[in-house]
């Protein structure tokens, strides 16, 4: 089953392009580059040193449906609504960050802060998905000023592969001597796996060109899974562990219309 849901989201962006064709809507691909910051069990909730150190970076493809203007004939498409006010972004995404413990905890001069400052780990992670964005102002309006602005928020799914890598610097994970109690006995995991995630995000175009854009984003994405980073306290005996796996993300990108 997992084989056919991964095989069905890698078709998705070709369906895109070819089925969607059929109706008259133009396309728009692009690339962006840009930071992550990942929250996770890594590190304190809230505390500035984890947000700032456990961070990485990302890249990505993306491919837009423009449904206010058609390929196929050089026109706009019917004055609707959706048509002036939606885009659907798929896309192709990569990133990835080291991980290590911050806080209070691991500076602590014990024998557990000592365990929790010799823990690392890593998060690479795939994704591949899609989002509808909104923009408030008129596409029309935007695609036709050079130097214009075009404001907007999205919402979608993805479906994430990710890799992991925990270890300890004192040795194999696994015993008292190496690992912090509160991951005993199977709290860390190396294995890697996939699940699905929710992305929202806000951000605005610039109109560089007739036929491209920049553009600059900043995404929080929420994982169905506790296990991206690598590590996972029982939640029913630590009640710190409130909260799977999540990231933010900031970057930058541009945009090229398909005439």
């Amino acid at each position: 089953m997992i084989k056919k849901i991964q095989l069905l989201l890698l078709l998705l962006p070709l369906y895109s392009i070819t089925t969607q064709a059929q109706f008259g809507f133009s396309h728009e691909i692009g690339a962006f580059v840009g930071g992550v910051a990942f929250q996770s069990d890594f590190g304190v909730r809230h505390n500035f040193e984890t947000n700032a150190g456990n961070t990485g970076f990302a890249i990505g493809l993306v491919h837009y449906l423009n449904f206010s203007y058609r390929a196929d004939c050089n026109c706009y498409t019917t004055d609707t609504y959706f048509n002036d006010h939606f885009k659907l972004r798929s896309e192709l995404s990569y990133n990835s960050t080291k991980l290590e413990h911050f806080g209070e905890w691991a500076e602590k001069d014990s024998p557990e802060g000592y365990k929790l400052r010799a823990m690392k780990g890593s998060a690479k992670v795939t994704d591949l998905g899609m989002q509808l964005e909104y923009f408030p102002w008129s596409i029309r309006e935007f695609s036709a000023r050079e130097g214009a602005w075009a404001p907007f928020i999205g919402l979608g799914a993805h479906y994430a592969f990710f890799q992991n890598d925990t270890y300890s610097e004192l040795g194999p994970l696994g015993t008292l001597e190496t690992t912090y109690p509160r991951y005993l006995p199977d709290g860390w995991s190396s294995e890697g796996g996939n699940t699905w995630s929710v992305v929202s995000s806000v951000g605005t175009r610039y109109k560089l060109t007739e036929l491209s854009d920049l553009f600059v984003e900043l995404r929080w994405q929420y994982y169905f899974s506790d296990w991206v980073d690598g590590l996972r306290k029982d939640p029913d005996l630590w009640k710190e562990n409130k909260a799977n796996d999540w990231n933010l993300w900031f970057h930058f990108g541009y945009i090229y219309y398909l005439d």
